[in-house]
């Protein structure tokens, strides 16, 4: 296998700018970069490789989040929620071809869909009481599904805000988390033999990418209301639902 194979200019380019957008994208809506690259990079590398490259890049890309957000990070959260999430994702990289979870995703897509009612399109602050030890079973659950589809950010973000975790709080310590979960993710997947050196480099484009759009989208979050935040963080939770029923329907029907 070649160290470094050969890719298209373009194609590099490509997923560059795409890494660029989402997670420009993603900074102001709490998440869901992820979910915007996925049927884009199924459609180009097929929906076998495209939650190894979609976490590789997002993983890329979080030591930037992380420095632009340090002072921003809620610490007691992240605690809970690291090491089971770590453990999750292990798990899931060893059942990665061998498990399906179409159901689990369903509803999932159904709650993400929901906060629309549940939030009003962002008139209220929150919608139920989240208590801390909640983000053990979460980071379990939620980084054993992310690592099957290759994103799953979104799911959290009803919790934290129901934590009373806003704006720059919320993006910060999300990413401070899923910077540990990518460790795991990462190396469960190249332990397993799940990423090659086509997807190492489609994943590096991606992560510089997302790495510019941290940048930009922290320049226009500090400009943002908290109610805007929580418009922006609802409009993508449902649309990651929306994908997310939009890919499972099919399989379970």
């Amino acid at each position: 296998m070649d160290l470094i194979p050969e890719i298209s200019t373009w194609l590099f380019l490509g997923l560059f700018l795409l890494g660029t957008a989402t997670f420009t994208i993603s900074t102001i809506s709490g998440g869901g970069g992820a979910m915007m690259q996925i049927p884009i990079l199924n459609f180009l590398v097929g929906t076998a490789q495209s939650a190894p490259i979609i976490n590789l890049g997002a993983f890329i890309s979080r030591p930037a989040r992380i420095a632009l957000f340090w002072k921003y990070i809620n610490w007691k959260v992240f605690w809970y929620y690291v090491p089971a999430a770590m453990i999750g994702a292990v798990l899931a990289a060893w059942l990665f071809s061998e498990v399906k979870i179409y159901w689990i995703q369903f509803f999932v897509a159904l709650f993400l869909i929901s906060t629309f009612f549940q939030y009003r399109f962002g008139k209220k602050d929150r919608s139920f009481d989240v208590q801390l030890w909640y983000f053990i079973p979460l980071g379990f659950i939620i980084s054993i599904v992310g690592t099957f589809t290759g994103g799953m950010g979104p799911i959290l973000n009803p919790f934290l805000m129901n934590a009373g975790i806003d704006k720059e709080e919320l993006v910060a310590t999300k990413a401070a988390q899923s910077f540990f979960l990518g460790i795991s993710q990462i190396s469960g997947y190249a332990f397993f033999g799940l990423l090659n050196a086509n997807l190492w480099w489609y994943g590096i484009a991606l992560g510089l990418g997302a790495s510019l759009g941290n940048y930009f989208g922290k320049k226009l979050l500090l400009k943002m209301s908290k109610k805007s935040f929580r418009q922006w963080v609802i409009a993508a939770m449902v649309i990651s639902g929306i994908v997310i029923l939009v890919r499972t329907l099919p399989e379970l029907l």
